[in-house]
């Protein structure tokens, strides 16, 4: 049975396959496989519930990854992200893989610390560290024998004021592929590209430099694979999680709220005390309300916030309660209410000051220059490509989900996932 290596990038949206068409390593995956055009990520398009949903074929409400952090009730912000595999509630491709005696690898991949792979380095360093120490944040999450076999020349990508995490993912990945037999399943997630759309927009010519670099980098691992002398007998499948939307305005829901009595705060803007508050899922909103069993409350929260659907400049495109959200979204969570506005429009948390109306902050993961969280259908959303002895030279439209991934990885390894615990489907259009 032929090998797997993924190659997820951050951020890639559907219209970048045009260009990346045109350079060495992605063209010829592209010019010589398939690909389908439109791939659209699940609610909400934040990375770590995308590639959770990647993995597992299922929607939000059944893995259970609701936002990069660990979303809490409370009026709580800056809470700590996902980092481990065991919060993940469905089981995994990777899974079924190691159960079918398959080696995996996973490196850099988001809500896998812990997991039972036998090569592992989760995406775990806490979201802006800029210290020295960032294996104490890998111990205990990742194997061992890689932390001490190369964490010692590699693990400085890691620290300081201006690590890359990606040329930490690559650095680990061409040494695993030298020094060890390669996996029949590996995964390598790069980021670099999603951080260039925050800071500079979605169409910046910067985004065309970022996708050459991972035109190299992609182009590093096939030459492993050539030395190996596995290339020909390993399916090559480039990914993308979600899309992204250039941002015009950012809406500080909380500050409209305080305005409206919901909620009162210091000046610093620490809440003080809340019926209704805000989380920011960058182009969408979660609203939670104090007493979430209160009948009262909850029609004056949802009056207030249906109000907002005809207000100039804000136009909510819809406002679903927890019930609406689980059936039409497929998302649940500690929240009452989910918004969205109709604009390009994007969500800020901070509580201070009186003005409902703040500025875009580059590089920002929820209100930068351009930023995601929405959606399925907002603006573009991502795509994928594949070539190797699994698939077949073909182009199609789509639009297929990111839950349709993950069966279709078992497939090209030799394997099904239980239909009754997955929401997706193979695309068999693309394999052989």
């Amino acid at each position: 049975m032929s090998k797997l290596l993924v190659f997820l990038i951050d951020a890639m949206v559907s219209s970048d396959a045009a260009y990346m068409r045109t350079l060495p390593n992605f063209g010829w995956v592209l010019n010589g496989g398939a690909h389908v055009k439109v791939v659209q990520p699940v609610f909400p398009a934040l990375t770590y519930c995308c590639h959770t949903s990647i993995l597992t074929g299922c929607y939000v409400n059944k893995h259970g990854i609701v936002q990069n952090e660990k979303l809490q009730r409370g009026a709580k912000v800056g809470v700590p992200w996902y980092c481990m595999k065991k919060d993940v509630q469905r089981k995994t491709v990777l899974d079924y893989a190691k159960e079918r005696g398959k080696t995996i690898c996973s490196i850099s991949w988001p809500v896998s610390g812990g997991a039972d792979y036998d090569f592992n380095l989760p995406m775990i360093v806490p979201y802006g560290y800029a210290g020295y120490n960032s294996r104490q944040y890998l111990e205990g999450a990742s194997t061992q024998e890689l932390l001490d076999r190369y964490l010692y020349k590699h693990g400085r990508y890691l620290n300081g004021p201006g690590r890359s995490l990606d040329l930490f993912t690559m650095a680990m990945a061409l040494d695993i592929l030298q020094d060890y037999d390669q996996p029949d399943v590996m995964l390598v997630k790069m980021c670099d590209l999603d951080s260039y759309r925050h800071s500079f927009g979605v169409y910046d010519e910067s985004t065309k430099v970022q996708l050459r670099k991972h035109d190299e980098e992609l182009g590093a691992l096939l030459e492993s694979l050539r030395r190996k002398g596995t290339l020909e007998d390993t399916n090559i499948l480039i990914l993308g999680d979600h899309g992204h939307t250039d941002v015009n305005d950012i809406l500080l829901m909380n500050v409209l709220l305080k305005q409206n009595g919901f909620l009162t705060a210091d000046e610093e803007g620490n809440v003080t005390d809340f019926e209704a508050f805000c989380h920011s899922n960058g182009l969408s909103g979660l609203v939670e309300i104090s007493r979430p069993n209160d009948v009262a409350l909850q029609k004056k929260v949802r009056d207030f916030l249906e109000g907002l659907k005809t207000t100039p400049g804000i136009m909510l495109d819809f406002v679903m309660d927890a019930e609406e959200a689980d059936k039409q979204l497929h998302y649940k969570g500690p929240f009452d209410f989910v918004i969205e506005s109709s604009l390009a429009i994007a969500f800020g948390e901070t509580c201070r000051g009186n003005e409902i109306w703040g500025s875009r902050s580059p590089g920002d993961h929820k209100i930068g220059v351009a930023t995601h969280g929405g959606g399925p259908t907002r603006f573009e959303g991502t795509t994928l490509f594949g070539r190797g002895p699994g698939f077949k030279q073909i182009e199609v439209p789509g639009p297929y989900s990111i839950v349709d991934e993950a069966p279709t990885m078992a497939k090209l390894l030799g394997f099904s996932m239980d239909a009754y615990d997955i929401d997706g489907k193979v695309i068999d259009e693309i394999l052989e």
